[in-house]
């Protein structure tokens, strides 16, 4: 008959390792929830057909909108953007107020209030949709603070390692652009490469495969070059 004291010890070890398998995947599912979210984002069908140019006047809109903004950004401060604004806004709705009231006045009609329609629409924000949006919001949060936290406090030494670099290298973008004209940059990269892309697929993932190798061969040849003990930590 087996000894129950080596039974338990056996089934506690067991859990132990299921308990540590779980934690890792865990973790792993973690991390590709959170640098899956904005790319789930920038994936959605909206975005997808504003960047790939499949309805060319709402491209067209967008793209312009959203440039002439950066661009005002960057020669105005925000509070001197979001004034010209909204006193636009307001030039053009009381300039078409007084429109319509001088043609009520010499058609002597009564249509009422030109704006008596949107007046009417419900435009606060329901409880339930804030607390909703809320959540999602605390949900991102909590996802940064927790990737945050195992980058800086070196729970991966290769990934802490990355992101090392990528610092690194934006000390450089940063000594050269500031972050209106990479904004700028980015809008004008957002609907110029996808169309590119699109036309030019095969020739274009095959070089980024060759790039993708040369980083992996990279990585690999770092990670042969770690101590033993990091090495025992990656592997745990």
């Amino acid at each position: 008959m087996a000894d129950p004291t080596n039974q338990s010890s056996q089934i506690s070890s067991s859990h132990g390792l299921n308990d540590g398998h779980s934690a890792a995947s865990k973790d792993s599912k973690f991390s590709d929830s959170f640098f899956s979210s904005p790319v789930s984002l920038i994936q959605s069908p909206q975005v997808i057909d504003l960047v790939h140019w499949r309805d060319p006047k709402k491209s067209g809109v967008v793209f312009g909108v959203s440039l002439l903004l950066l661009l005002s950004l960057a020669a105005f401060s925000v509070i001197s953007v979001v004034s010209y604004l909204l006193l636009a806004l307001l030039c053009v709705t009381i300039s078409f107020r007084i429109y319509k009231s001088v043609i009520q006045a010499v058609q002597k009609s009564n249509e009422g209030h030109p704006f008596k329609a949107l007046m009417e629409k419900d435009v606060t924000v329901p409880p339930e949709t804030f607390r909703k949006h809320v959540d999602v919001c605390l949900t991102h949060v909590n996802r940064v603070l927790k990737q945050m936290s195992r980058l800086f406090l070196v729970e991966d030494l290769v990934d802490s390692l990355k992101l090392a670099v990528v610092m690194w290298l934006l000390t450089y973008v940063g000594a050269v652009f500031n972050g209106i004209t990479i904004l700028i940059l980015a809008d004008i990269l957002l609907f110029s490469v996808p169309p590119i892309y699109e036309k030019n697929k095969t020739q274009i993932d095959r070089y980024i495969d060759i790039a993708r190798t040369q980083v992996n061969t990279t990585i690999a040849k770092l990670q042969e070059k770690l101590p033993g003990s990091l090495k025992r930590c990656k592997a745990e």
